[in-house]
């Protein structure tokens, strides 16, 4: 809980950065807080698992591991973003909205009520609708935030009634006391079902799983390429830490009712996801199609076992955030330097930067699943734990379409062994948080057991 405050506080500091003349100082005090935040979150709050404001918000493990990884991550985005503050206008605004956006990540995995989930989904959703069409001078920008709003607004009007239905069936915003309550009872409300319905409903738009993804791949490309990573990343990791904790902990007795529907989803998501990102000569829409397919590897292990699953979705959602922040470093490069992220801009990568080729094709190979990445044994965990619950069939789905995504993955990678004559001017700032994240991606997969929820 410290952790957050000291976010909060920092946010707070980045809107009075403006008012006294600190607006040099707000990228600085965004890392050193979150910096402080995460020795916080390691030296005290890790000692301690206790409820706070009556109930309402538990830091338990997974709360702290959860946030943990946020926070680091965030401390990576911030860094690859600096040309995104670097123009006098708006800095502060734009630095304050990401971190209440963490804040609402932070709430997100450690609410223990639905009116704070509910909160801190607003508060991260509010922020990143102002952020999506920050770039003012591009029409695509606001087009991003516009869609952005009006469906994660029609998404949250469906959590919010299967929230409400919950409560009126249960009598409890509260998901211990929800929990107990169904355990308790041998039939429920008919509208209690159609309670749980509708906040998977709403989950779903949040993880961008398919059908509930038609909003992504538009405002990703849309939106400016930090804003993209921020959300492929902090937004993915806090929106399904909250699915994980809502129907492995609030909902877990209707596993066996749930399993068809959320395999039913896993399978759509798999399939339209990685074979439309094969169409894609964009690639930071090619990354979004890849973000959506993602989630249908999470949902199988998920749907294979829900309450025991957790420890390998963090190292996969670790996994998969080192390699997309990676990734989107990289084409926000190329995106300043050439105009777009075309997949013909990456040409000549390996002949003229190669620390680019490098950390672009370690990217690639880690969210395609290639050895020894940490994509690779994230995806062996997941495809282990799916076939020893017997969901075979499943397996050589998720098996099929991965191999679709190494088709597509592989597509920037040979064009960056193309020749060109144009050089990708890279600074001493962005070499070195490359090849931290390069290291990074390769001692997780290498040494898997350094992540993991304690």
């Amino acid at each position: 809980m410290n952790a957050l405050f000291v976010i909060c506080g920092i946010g707070v500091f980045s809107l009075l950065a403006e008012i006294f003349n600190l607006k040099k100082w707000v990228s600085l005090v965004s890392i050193a807080g979150l910096v402080t935040a995460a020795i916080i979150l390691i030296i005290v709050d890790w000692r301690f698992i206790t409820y706070y404001y009556n109930g309402m918000v538990y830091f338990d493990r997974f709360a702290l591991s959860f946030t943990s990884l946020i926070i680091v991550i965030s401390i990576f985005w911030f860094w690859m973003s600096g040309d995104f503050f670097r123009g006098a206008a708006h800095r502060t605004d734009k630095s304050s909205l990401v971190l209440f956006s963490i804040a609402g990540a932070v709430m997100m995995v450690s609410f223990n009520n639905m009116a704070m989930l509910f909160l801190g989904i607003e508060i991260l959703s509010i922020s990143l609708y102002v952020l999506a069409g920050s770039n003012k001078e591009n029409l695509f920008s606001t087009e991003a935030a516009f869609k952005y709003f009006l469906m994660g607004s029609f998404a949250t009007g469906f959590l919010l009634f299967g929230i409400t239905l919950v409560y009126g069936a249960t009598g409890s915003f509260n998901i211990p006391a929800i929990a107990d309550f169904i355990a308790a009872h041998a039939t429920m409300p008919r509208y209690l079902y159609i309670g749980i319905l509708l906040m998977m409903v709403g989950l779903a738009f949040k993880i961008s799983a398919v059908p509930f993804h038609l909003w992504a791949p538009d405002v990703y490309e849309g939106s400016p390429t930090p804003v993209t990573a921020f959300m492929s990343t902090i937004v993915k990791i806090a929106a399904f830490a909250a699915f994980i904790k809502i129907f492995s902990v609030c909902f877990v007795r209707f596993d066996f009712s749930l399993l068809w529907l959320e395999q039913g989803i896993m399978v759509l998501t798999l399939v339209v996801a990685n074979i439309t990102a094969v169409y894609q000569g964009n690639v930071k829409r090619m990354l979004a199609y890849s973000s959506v397919g993602q989630v249908g590897y999470l949902l199988l292990a998920f749907s294979s076992d829900n309450v025991n699953s957790t420890g390998i979705l963090f190292y996969y959602l670790t996994a998969y955030a080192v390699a997309s922040i990676t990734a989107f470093t990289v084409v926000q490069l190329i995106e300043t330097q050439k105009g777009s992220a075309a997949i013909d801009n990456f040409k000549g990568l390996f002949k003229n930067s190669p620390l680019l080729a490098i950390a672009m094709t370690i990217a690639m190979f880690s969210l395609a699943g290639i050895p020894p990445l940490a994509g690779f044994f994230g995806k062996y965990l997941v495809f282990t734990l799916s076939i020893s619950k017997g969901f075979v069939g499943l397996t050589v789905v998720a098996v099929l379409t991965s191999l679709i995504g190494v088709y597509y993955y592989f597509k920037p990678v040979v064009m960056m062994s193309q020749s060109s004559d144009s050089v990708i001017a890279v600074s001493n700032s962005q070499k070195a948080l490359l090849t931290i994240l390069i290291v990074i991606n390769l001692a997780i997969g290498i040494f898997p057991d350094i992540i993991r929820i304690l």
